[in-house]
């Protein structure tokens, strides 16, 4: 028996450091190393999550259809002399009546191209297109110095813009448009300004919701017959 009651004792002893800390809990002292590697899992877990999502932004971001429309040198004076940098202007579309623009600045062109093309993509807004190819109607748009004004287009016709306002439309998905700028050749004041124009398009659809009608009865106001108005009507998707 007192052998037995030695070997009780002793083997605790053997154990060293690691049978205290068993009784600390994986919460306390150094018991928690089992829980720290837990823990390197369930990080490595949101980290394969993240990359699942970075997996789903790389495949939205190849049926985007990216523009480059300005690229420009910019300097800060700072104590030691001037620190230089680029600052990229991004137009960014998903050919399908969507599209966006943004600028961002950094040290390399490459990393302000990224920062722009991000910023691009989180101020998209929805513009309605008529047959998918041209708009609806008429637009003024006015930014600053710039003003531009763009008008709907027969199949055919073309993109008729210069520029940047040709990177808008190339984006956006439009085939036939005719545009024209007045005033500053500034291409952010006519980005902004284009853009000005086209959130303000409105598709006879929406107009009908918004007033309680009939789409049929918006086009037959224009002189159209009953059939031809009903065909229209149909015909318009958005």
């Amino acid at each position: 028996m007192a052998d037995e009651n030695t070997n009780e004792v002793v083997a605790p002893v053997e154990g060293g450091e690691g049978a205290p800390t068993e009784g600390r809990g994986p919460g306390r002292g150094r018991g928690n190393r089992g829980g720290g590697d837990r823990n390197r899992g369930e990080r490595g877990g949101r980290g394969r999550r993240d990359d699942r999502r970075g997996n789903r932004d790389e495949e939205q971001g190849e049926e985007l259809i990216e523009k480059l429309v300005h690229i420009n040198r910019v300097s800060k004076t700072v104590k030691g002399g001037k620190r230089f940098g680029f600052a990229a202007l991004v137009v960014v579309g998903d050919g399908k009546g969507r599209a966006g623009f943004g600028h961002g600045k950094a040290r390399e062109v490459p990393e302000a191209i990224s920062k722009a093309t991000a910023a691009a993509k989180k101020a998209m807004v929805r513009v309605p297109l008529k047959e998918g190819r041209t708009l609806h109607h008429d637009g003024l748009g006015h930014f600053g110095a710039g003003k531009v004004t763009v008008r709907s287009a027969p199949a055919g016709t073309g993109i008729i813009a210069g520029g940047p306002m040709r990177a808008v439309f190339e984006s956006l998905g439009v085939a036939d448009v005719v545009t024209k700028s007045n005033g500053t050749s500034n291409p952010y004041n006519m980005i902004r300004a284009t853009f000005a124009a086209l959130v303000e398009q409105t598709s006879p659809k929406s107009v009908a919701q918004r007033r309680g009608k009939k789409v049929a009865d918006l086009l037959r106001r224009g002189g159209a017959s009953a059939d031809v108005a009903q065909a229209d009507a149909e015909a318009i998707a958005e």
